[in-house]
């Protein structure tokens, strides 16, 4: 068994540096292949330790990557972080967190088939100079409908980050997003 490069120090580092960066500029897309795993994994190895939680409702990551993440398991109405499979519908809602602490709203990690193909999502806010397209390949459509209802509520509401198999981009609460063609 090798030991990949996503558990390194020095390479969650710049997975983490580029993570804020795809959070500054909602829709561009990041490159995670220098992880040595997929952008799924990559993401939750620089963003978990044992201090926080993670729900995985669609039961995506493996047994042998649980424990390598130490998250405490969560149920996705009470994880701080959530990944999940964006082709299905989704079935839970997130935590929202509260007026005084609104930075407790949860982080959905959202694999889809593939970023930068398929349906144009229009996106607008903060970071974006005036709008800008993100095509995304495998979301289902009741995540955008759900999310508007979740981040209505502002500060209170959710982060998005969409992954592929080598991208990831973030669409913060603060982003205001519609399907171009619907």
């Amino acid at each position: 068994m090798t030991f990949l490069t996503v558990w390194q120090a020095h390479t969650q580092q710049r997975l983490f540096r580029r993570l804020l960066d795809a959070f500054a500029y909602p829709g561009r897309l990041f490159d995670a292949a220098d992880s040595g795993t997929n952008a799924r994994l990559a993401i939750l190895a620089t963003l978990l330790d044992a201090e926080v939680d993670l729900a995985d409702p669609h039961e995506l990551v493996t047994h042998e990557d649980w424990l390598r993440l130490m998250a405490a398991v969560a149920a996705p109405e009470q994880a701080r972080f959530v990944v999940a499979d964006a082709a299905r519908a989704p079935d839970f809602t997130p935590a929202f967190g509260s007026l005084e602490s609104p930075e407790f709203g949860a982080t959905l990690v959202l694999e889809v088939q593939q970023l930068g193909a398929g349906t144009p999502l229009l996106l607008t806010g903060p970071g974006i100079a005036s709008q800008t397209r993100l095509a995304v390949q495998g979301l289902h459509p009741a995540w955008i409908e759900q999310r508007a209802v979740w981040v209505s509520a502002y500060p209170l509401g959710v982060d998005i980050i969409l992954c592929d198999a080598t991208h990831f981009a973030a669409l913060p609460r603060t982003t205001h997003i519609v399907w171009e063609d619907r």
